[in-house]
């Protein structure tokens, strides 16, 4: 029987009015169209305020419970949705993370993920903001299986979606934040945008697992006009455990749908037994930073 999971992108910019607005839409779309499960983009309540070091993104913090999960929680239990949502969690003054939250159909909070590979580069000021996660790899189980939940710059981490394979995850979901430099030339931004997509079908092939990403769309300025801003690429996608394309999306906000197999992550795995050939005898050296 295959899972049918929504992935839901949209621009950020707006009144949180206007953005939860478009979150409650997608969300009542993919239960319209039979969804089990659903993916948000990564802090999807509002813009993204990483692109520049202020103390006034700090405003867009909350604690677990608080309320986007109360939101999310209803949402779920109206819809019979499990639904995979993020935000900036305020744990304590001055200990903030980059967390993930999981919502049974029953709108039980099941679980959380915290954000543990922190960007800092230009437009990418994630560490001002966020602490490394401190819970692991741990994947969350549910009605739908035991979800792998990382976040955007975990994905370019093989270690990460090993781990979590290792642990028992179904399924690996990344909400996302990522998109083009207007100032890099077309040729560059698509590199970029393929290297972002390989990856993870990499990720999905090397663990014969199913991988769902969702990520935002649309143009955001740099309010410190340090920086051209920010141009999300959309580009959201399911691909399953031999890296073949499920769904896609464009540039544009959509929701799209894929059906997800279970049964051929054991039947992929049984032809490609990458797991039961490794050599966990000789990896010891991943524990260091590099080999001088």
């Amino acid at each position: 029987m295959t899972l049918t999971a929504a992935l839901i992108q949209h621009t950020g910019l707006g009144t949180q009015a206007e953005v939860w607005t478009r979150i409650e839409k997608g969300l009542r779309e993919a239960h319209a169209a039979g969804a089990a499960l659903a993916l948000l983009q990564e802090l999807h309540n509002g813009p993204y305020f990483c692109q520049s070091e202020d103390r006034a993104g700090f405003s867009y913090a909350e604690p677990i419970p608080g309320p986007t999960t109360a939101r999310l929680s209803a949402l779920a239990r109206e819809l019979s949705l499990v639904i995979v949502g993020s935000l900036f969690e305020r744990r304590a003054p001055g200990l903030y993370h980059n967390t993930a939250v999981v919502f049974e159909r029953d709108g039980t909070l099941l679980g959380r993920y915290r954000k543990m590979h922190i960007p800092d580069d230009p437009g990418f000021y994630e560490k001002y903001y966020f602490a490394p996660g401190d819970m692991g790899f741990s994947p969350i189980p549910t009605s739908v299986g035991r979800l792998g939940v990382l976040v955007c710059w975990d994905q370019w981490y093989p270690e990460a979606a090993r781990l979590m394979t290792l642990a028992g995850a179904d399924m690996l979901l990344y909400p996302t934040a990522i998109g083009f430099d207007p100032r890099d030339e077309e040729s560059e931004q698509q590199r970029q945008k393929k290297a972002w997509e390989l990856v993870q079908r990499g990720h999905a092939v090397a663990n014969g697992i199913p991988i769902l990403t969702t990520n935002r769309c649309g143009f955001e300025p740099d309010p410190s006009k340090a920086t051209s801003g920010i141009a999300f690429w959309g580009g959201s996608f399911a691909c399953g455990p031999q890296g073949e394309w499920l769904a896609r999306a464009d540039q544009e906000p959509s929701v799209i749908l894929a059906r997800v197999d279970p049964i051929r992550t054991e039947t992929v795995r049984q032809i490609w037994p990458f797991l039961r050939d490794r050599r966990i005898d000789a990896y010891s050296e991943l524990l260091k930073r590099y080999r001088d």
